[in-house]
C-alpha cells in the first residue's frame, strides 16, 4: 500500500450528501476538504440511481474543487444492506461516478460507516436513534453485527418516529376520555396543524405522509415525561427498553461482555429521558456497558473503509 493516498468518504442522506477528502500519509490523516451536495433516495425508487450519482458528484465537487486525483472511495447510504445485490449496485455506481476501479470502491449502509467512524479499529456498539433506529456493533476480530432498523412500518421502537407515534396514540386516548386530558394532546396537535381526532386520522393517511412528521413530536413527549406525565414516561421506558434489547442482542452475538457504547442520532443525543431509559433497561438486563464519546462521524468511517480497499 502506498503511503500517500488521497481518499474520499461519503455520508449519503436523503436531505444531503456529505463528503470528506483526506490524504493518508505516514500513518496519519491529513484533511484536504469537506463539502455537501444533493441528497439520495433509495436506489430502487424511481430515479434512485440518478440521484445517487448526482449526490456523489456534487458533494465531491464541493470538497475537491481543484480536482485532486482520488485513489479510493467509500460511501455509507441508508437502505444499502450488507451482503445484498443492492450493495454491489451501489458500489458500481460509486465507481462509475468517480471513474475508479470497483475494487477501490466500497458501498455500505450508513450505520456501518457510523460504526467505523466511532470505532475505526476497536470493538464497540453504536446506537443510532434519529427518525429511525438501528444498533450495530463490532468486536476485536472485526466481525460486525446489526440489530433493528428494519423500517418504520415494522421496527421503529426506540426511534423518534416511534416516540411521536406513541405520543399521538396517547393523545387520541385523551381526546376520547379514556385518559384524563392534558396539555400534551394540544401541543402535539398544534405541531401537526390539527384540531380534532378526525383530523389526526386524516393526516396520517395522506399520500405524502412521512415518518419525520411524527419524529418532530418526540421532544414534546420527552418533555411531558420529565414533567411527570406517567403515560409519556412509559413511552420513553418502552423505547429505551427496545434500544437496550438490541444492545444486548448485538453484544451477545459478538461476545462483548463489557461493551463500549456510542450514541448517534438526534433522539438519543438530545432527549435525556431516552438515554436514561436505556441505562435503566441495561442495568435490569445486567448488561455491563459504558458510554464513550467518540468524535469520528460517518464520513470518517467511510474514509477508513476506503483506506482498507487500497
Amino acid at each position: 500500500m502506498s503511503d500517500a493516498l488521497i481518499l474520499v468518504g461519503f455520508d449519503a442522506g436523503q436531505t444531503h450528501c456529505r463528503c470528506k477528502l483526506s490524504r493518508w500519509h505516514n500513518g496519519n490523516w491529513q484533511p484536504l476538504g469537506e463539502g455537501q451536495g444533493s441528497g439520495v433516495s433509495h436506489l430502487q425508487a424511481a430515479g434512485g440511481e440518478t440521484r445517487f450519482m448526482e449526490a456523489i458528484r456534487s458533494s465531491l465537487q464541493a470538497a475537491n474543487p481543484s480536482g485532486l486525483e482520488i485513489t479510493a472511495a467509500a460511501v455509507g447510504a441508508s437502505g444499502v444492506e450488507q451482503g445484498t445485490a443492492l450493495q454491489n449496485r451501489a458500489r458500481d455506481l460509486l465507481a462509475a461516478s468517480l471513474e475508479l476501479p470497483t475494487e477501490h470502491c466500497v458501498a455500505t449502509g450508513d450505520e456501518r460507516t457510523a460504526l467505523r467512524g466511532a470505532f475505526p479499529n476497536d470493538a464497540g456498539i453504536v446506537l443510532i436513534s434519529g427518525t429511525g433506529m438501528i444498533v450495530v456493533g463490532r468486536n476485536d476480530n472485526g466481525l460486525e453485527q446489526r440489530c433493528g432498523g428494519w423500517g418504520w412500518q415494522l421496527d421503529g421502537a426506540g426511534a423518534a418516529f416511534d416516540l411521536g407515534h406513541q405520543g399521538l396514540q396517547l393523545s387520541l386516548r385523551m381526546a376520547d376520555g379514556r385518559l384524563p386530558d392534558g396539555p400534551l394532546r394540544n401541543q402535539l396537535w398544534q405541531v401537526l396543524g390539527c384540531r380534532t381526532a378526525a383530523e389526526i386520522k386524516a393526516f396520517v393517511v395522506q399520500p405524502d405522509y412521512q415518518p419525520a412528521q411524527l419524529a418532530q413530536l418526540a421532544p414534546l413527549v420527552s418533555a411531558a415525561a420529565e414533567a411527570g406525565n406517567v403515560e409519556a414516561a412509559a413511552i420513553l421506558d418502552r423505547s429505551g427498553n427496545a434500544l437496550a434489547e438490541a444492545v444486548q442482542a448485538v453484544a451477545s452475538s459478538l461476545g462483548l461482555t463489557k461493551p463500549v457504547l456510542c450514541a448517534r442520532g438526534g433522539a438519543l443525543l438530545n432527549l435525556a429521558p431516552l438515554q436514561q431509559a436505556v441505562d435503566t433497561s441495561l442495568l435490569r438486563r445486567q448488561v455491563d456497558a459504558r458510554w464513550d464519546d467518540r468524535n469520528g462521524d460517518a464520513c470518517d468511517g467511510a474514509l477508513t473503509l476506503a483506506l482498507e480497499s487500497c
